[in-house]
């Protein structure tokens, strides 16, 4: 990986990680601003999630940095899906609606997300191959 790709893949890790953040802060906002019973449990667990997975894909290296971005993909499409699923046919007996708090940035926010960190992903892989093959 020559240090141009090196910067690139570093940029974009950190723009996954805010994401990442971002996906975690607005589901913990959420519950805090009134999101109670199941749905506040997983939210609570989304925002977690979210936390620690920005950080893990800020600072892991290796190996480790792999399962990371992978499980912060992962994490995104399910996020993503949900949120797509309560909007349409419901999920969990629960139907959301546009109007509500933070729906439409979630959206957008969790689509922008599954993008970027499966670029970060794609470079992420590359750069381990080319490691172990400069070796």
């Amino acid at each position: 990986m020559n240090g141009n790709t090196q910067i690139i893949a570093r940029i974009m890790r950190i723009v996954s990680a805010v994401l990442l953040l971002a996906v975690g802060v607005i589901h913990l906002f959420l519950v805090f601003d009134g999101v109670g019973g199941l749905l506040g449990v997983l939210f609570v667990l989304n925002g977690i999630a979210g936390v620690v997975l920005a950080i893990a894909v800020a600072v892991l290296r290796a190996r480790l940095l792999r399962v990371a971005v992978i499980l912060s993909l992962l994490f995104l499409i399910a996020s993503f899906l949900s949120i797509v699923f309560a909007l349409t046919v419901g999920l969990f007996g629960i139907t959301e609606t546009w109007s509500y708090t933070l729906v439409p940035e979630t959206v957008v926010i969790e689509a922008v997300g599954i993008v970027v960190t499966a670029l970060t992903t794609v470079l992420v892989f590359r750069g381990e191959r080319a490691a172990r093959t400069a070796v």
